[in-house]
């Protein structure tokens, strides 16, 4: 296992259970809550999966592919289907990071389009995506009158 798998995927499981944390204080109707101006809280959670396949894809092929991969039908309406394609997506995120070599963590850049990052850089900026996510997530729990889950108060506020 390289260095970047070995430091920092425990850190990303717990960002990670961040969006479980949040299933599991949802049921179906709340992803059709829509604020004025933004789409629904689904639409919000269908885009999360669909940026870490992006995210995924990059750290193969060192490659950022901005166009929006196909999600599972009624990932946007259904909690289940959230759940397991997060847990999937998780694991090939995973997997992905694992299977990067030692060289590639040191060495290689991944091409954003305007720019390159390094593959540490890279990881650094999907996991601060998750928490984007779970702060844009907080707007739509607060307006649905949910408290905030798990370990949200003390990561997201």
């Amino acid at each position: 296992m390289n260095s970047l798998a070995e430091r920092e995927i425990p850190l990303l499981e717990q960002t990670l259970s961040l969006r479980t944390q949040l299933l599991d204080t949802l049921g179906d109707a709340d992803l059709a809550h829509a604020l004025p101006g933004n789409p629904p809280l689904g639409a919000l959670c269908r885009e999360s999966g669909q940026l870490e396949e992006i995210y995924t894809d990059s750290f193969r092929t060192f490659t950022m592919d901005w166009r929006e991969p196909p999600a599972p039908g009624g990932a946007a309406r259904k909690v289940t289907v959230l759940r397991e394609w997060y847990a999937r997506s998780d694991a090939a995120l995973k997997e992905a990071l694992c299977a990067l070599s030692e060289e590639d963590v040191l060495g290689k850049q991944i091409d954003r389009g305007d720019y390159s990052v390094p593959v540490g850089v890279q990881f650094h900026i999907y996991r601060e995506s998750i928490l984007i996510f779970c702060g844009k997530a907080s707007v739509y729990l607060r307006s649905l009158g949910k408290d905030l889950p798990g370990q949200w108060r003390q990561w997201i506020g």
